[in-house]
């Protein structure tokens, strides 16, 4: 499991930052998923090696304008560069209606079938090899948070609980490995009783906007990674109240309540600059966080990449 952050700006984008949008990739193959995609989001995928036609689903945290802006132009180019496979998007109801509208005043029509599932219904959606949690937030609209469990994880049979259990040796071996439930001497066989898992598997959490972190506690369980936004500092505390927002040490604080390993921030009000000597810059955001985390902080930047291995290490990629 890869993130690759397309943007991190909150709002508007900087002439360093885009608006708000990440690609999760699946550790095997080109498959990835997008989540949010604020304008210029295509614009941010040119500059990568992420095809369109590998995109499994696109999925939108909430209906604000950084979040969604780029949706009909990242369509329109799929279809134009010849996608046909369908396309699954997890959204709030209101994506669905603002994208019928644009595409019915806009002449906009699609190669490939969209198929539109309600983040409102708090779904959990299963994809080949990814599970998708969905968890509901504190935001001026409706807004989600979406959990990336891996699926298939690497696992060994346990030989000696099937030989006690006197299972034979053959094609129920293979189905139990496989992930398949079985029948044997009129009973039901769960594929997980026999089973030995070496690694944990893999959980990413991507949250929207929010100001209550503490909504976060189911989907962090189990979780080694956390991105939220941290859209201002707490001397801003009161103006990210207003607008439903989260400060770094609210996230910090929240973070190390659950022991949370890794912590990715992102989500940036364009008023905190790169730059370590400006005022107010991102580092005043780092700081502040690191007071109240004591895990592995990371503070996300455009085109930065990091991975999730199998063994639930998280690090930064190197660049190319």
């Amino acid at each position: 499991m890869n993130l690759l952050f397309l943007g991190t700006s909150a709002g508007v984008p900087t002439k360093t930052r885009n608006v708000t949008g990440i690609a999760l990739r699946e550790s095997k193959g080109k498959g990835w998923y997008l989540i949010d995609c604020g304008e210029g989001t295509q614009h941010q995928v040119l500059r990568t090696k992420l095809s369109f036609n590998s995109l499994k689903a696109i999925l939108i945290t909430h209906v604000h304008g950084d979040h969604c802006y780029g949706l009909p132009g990242i369509l329109a180019s799929a279809g134009m560069n010849g996608r046909k496979a369908p396309l699954t998007i997890v959204a709030p109801a209101g994506i669905k209606a603002w994208l019928e509208a644009t595409c019915e005043t806009t002449q906009l029509g699609l190669p490939f079938a969209l198929e539109f599932i309600a983040s409102d219904d708090l779904p959990s959606v299963e994809f080949a090899n990814i599970t998708v949690a969905t968890f509901r937030l504190s935001h001026r609209v409706a807004c989600y948070a979406y959990a990336f469990t891996e699926k298939n994880v690497d696992a060994a049979l346990d030989i000696e609980k099937l030989t006690q259990k006197g299972i034979p040796r053959g094609p129920l071996w293979g189905q139990l490995k496989q992930g398949f439930d079985v029948e044997f001497a009129g009973e039901q066989l769960k594929s997980a009783d026999y089973l030995i898992f070496k690694n944990k598997p893999r959980k990413v959490v991507i949250a929207g906007d929010n100001d209550r972190p503490e909504l976060l506690i189911d989907a962090c369980a189990g979780a080694q990674v956390l991105v939220h936004e941290a859209t201002y500092t707490q001397e801003m505390a009161q103006k990210a109240i207003e607008v439903g927002h989260s400060y770094a040490k609210l996230v910090g604080d929240f973070a190390e309540s659950v022991a949370l390993p890794n912590l990715v921030l992102t989500h940036f009000s364009p008023r905190y600059q790169f730059n370590p000597q400006a005022s107010p810059s991102i580092e005043d955001i780092r700081k502040e966080a690191q007071s109240a985390y004591s895990g592995s902080l990371y503070l996300a930047r455009d085109f930065v990449e990091f991975t999730l291995d199998k063994s639930g290490h998280f690090s930064e990629v190197a660049g190319e």
